[in-house]
C-alpha cells in the first residue's frame, strides 16, 4: 500500500502542534498516521505529554515550560518543538503497517434498540433486515477515538448505508450502535448524539476502572455480530 508522507505543520494553541496528512477519510493516510504514532511514542521528543492519533492527523501536546528550560536561549518553544518532530518524520521515511486486533462486537438490532432503523431503510429504499445484513457483512477500522471516552469512529459503511447526522441530537443509551455519514459508531455510554440508531450492544466499551479503559484502540478493526434479544438479555 502507498503511504501519504506530505504534511503540514501548525499550532494547536500554546502548547499543542498538529502533523496533518490531509483532512479526508483516507485508509492508507490513516495507516501512515498510526505508523507516525507509534514512531514517535517509541523515539519521544522531550517535553512530550501525549500524543493523540485522529483520522489523518497527530497531536502532539507538549509541557512548555519544561521544554523552555532545556532550549537554547531566545528560541520558542513552539519552534524548538517543531524542527524536533520534523527531524523524527525525517528520520522515518518510511512508514509500516501497524496491525491491530480483529474484535467481534455483538449487536442486537431488534426494534426496541434500533429507533432509526425501520425510518433509515425505508429511506434507501431496503427492508430493515437488509440494512441489517449489509451492516455487518464488513469488518470496520477503528480510525480514531473521540467525543466520549472510548467512542470509536469506525468506517467505512457500505455507500448504501450513508447518510447525514440528524438535524437535532437526542438522548442516546450506552452501547447504541449509530451511522453517520460514511462512518458508524458505538456509544460508550449515555449521550445526547445525532447519529441514527439502529440497533445495542451489550458489550462495555469503556471501563475506567481497568488499567486499559478503552476496549477499542485505534488500528483495531471491528466486526459487527448480529444477536437476538434474548442473546442480548442473557449475555
Amino acid at each position: 500500500m502507498k503511504y501519504k508522507t506530505d504534511y503540514r505543520i501548525f499550532p494547536l494553541g500554546d502548547s499543542a502542534i498538529t502533523v496533518d496528512f490531509g483532512n479526508i477519510i483516507d485508509e492508507a493516510i490513516n495507516l501512515n498516521v498510526m505508523a507516525w504514532f507509534h514512531h514517535l511514542t517509541n523515539d519521544p521528543v522531550e517535553g512530550v505529554i501525549e500524543i493523540v492519533p485522529a483520522y489523518s492527523s497527530l497531536t502532539v501536546h507538549y509541557d512548555m515550560l519544561a521544554v523552555a528550560k532545556n532550549i537554547p536561549k531566545g528560541q520558542q518553544a513552539y519552534t524548538w518543538m517543531r524542527e524536533s518532530i520534523e527531524k523524527r518524520l525525517q528520520q522515518y521515511p518510511a512508514a509500516y503497517q501497524i496491525e491491530g486486533s480483529l474484535i467481534k462486537i455483538p449487536v442486537c438490532y431488534d426494534t426496541f434498540f434500533a429507533p432509526d432503523l425501520g425510518t433509515l431503510a425505508e429511506s434507501k429504499g431496503m427492508s430493515s433486515e437488509e440494512v441489517v445484513q449489509l451492516h455487518v457483512s464488513r469488518s470496520y477500522r477503528v480510525y480514531m477515538l473521540g467525543f466520549l471516552p472510548g467512542f470509536a469512529y469506525l468506517g467505512q459503511v457500505d455507500d448504501k448505508l450513508a447518510t447525514p447526522r440528524k438535524s437535532q441530537p437526542v438522548e442516546v443509551a450506552a452501547g447504541s450502535i449509530g451511522i453517520a455519514g460514511q462512518q458508524t459508531g458505538i456509544y460508550p455510554m449515555v449521550s445526547p448524539g445525532g447519529w441514527h440508531i439502529i440497533g445495542r450492544t451489550p458489550v462495555h466499551l469503556f471501563d475506567s476502572d481497568k488499567a486499559d479503559p478503552a476496549l477499542l484502540k485505534p488500528g483495531d478493526s471491528v466486526q459487527f455480530v448480529s444477536i437476538t434479544l434474548h442473546e442480548f438479555e442473557n449475555y
